[in-house]
This record gives C-alpha cells, sequence and structure tokens, in this order.
C-alpha cells in the first residue's frame, strides 16, 4: 500500500511551485500582501469606504503601507478608487466586479483554518 496524499495528482517538483507562471504563483502574487485579504474584507463590509475610515479601521499600519496596498490592488483591478474634486478632498474605495469574486475564496479559506486550527489541536 502506497503512503501518499497526492494519490491521484502528479508530483509536483520544487520547481513546478516556484516557476512564475504557476497559477498559484501568480494567486499569491495579487492576494498575498500582508494586508490585502484584511482590506478586500474591511472594504466589503461598508462599500464605498473612505480613505480616512480604511485609515481609522487600520490603525496599525503606516499611511503609506495602507497607500501603497491601496494601489496594487487597484492597479490588479481589485478595487476601484473614486476621487471628488471636493474641499477637503474625498477618495472612496469599493470593490470591483472582480474583487468581489473573491469574497467566496476568502470564506473557504476562513472556513479552512478553523477546521486546521481544530484538527491541528488533537
Amino acid at each position: 500500500m502506497q503512503n501518499s496524499t497526492n494519490d491521484e495528482h502528479e508530483a509536483l517538483t520544487k520547481e513546478d511551485l516556484f516557476l512564475n507562471d504557476a497559477p498559484l504563483t501568480g494567486v499569491f502574487k495579487i492576494i498575498g500582501g500582508k494586508w490585502k485579504i484584511m482590506l478586500i474584507k474591511i472594504i466589503a463590509a461598508k462599500c464605498p469606504k473612505r480613505f480616512g475610515e480604511l485609515k481609522r479601521e487600520t490603525n496599525f499600519l503606516s499611511q503609506g503601507t495602507l497607500t501603497t496596498q491601496l494601489k496594487e490592488m487597484e492597479r490588479d483591478g481589485l478595487i476601484l478608487r473614486e476621487a471628488f474634486a471636493e474641499s477637503p478632498p474625498r477618495v472612496e474605495y469599493k470593490l470591483s466586479d472582480l474583487g468581489k469574486t473573491l469574497l467566496p475564496v476568502i470564506d473557504l479559506l476562513e472556513d479552512w483554518y478553523v477546521k486546521f486550527q481544530t484538527s491541528s489541536k488533537r
């Protein structure tokens, strides 16, 4: 009897896992920023979300880090940024249609983690 958890799939080599065109590598290039999934959830909870609200809810992040993460998410099409010509300036962020498709994936990852924590305590 063969002892393997990967019976139905081909074995992956270390090189396969780290190829730039590997789908999983691409996923983590887009959502792998330390704060991106949290920001997606915060923006989804109340959409649109003003920059000041995001800053208050993520007060443990520097403004530069928050801005960088938001710019990367906008560049990748996960969020939409709208700037209003007002005084004081107002900027709002909301999830794009593409960003909304991540919400069920994030829910699945959270469910998996809860199961992982439960099973690892045995």
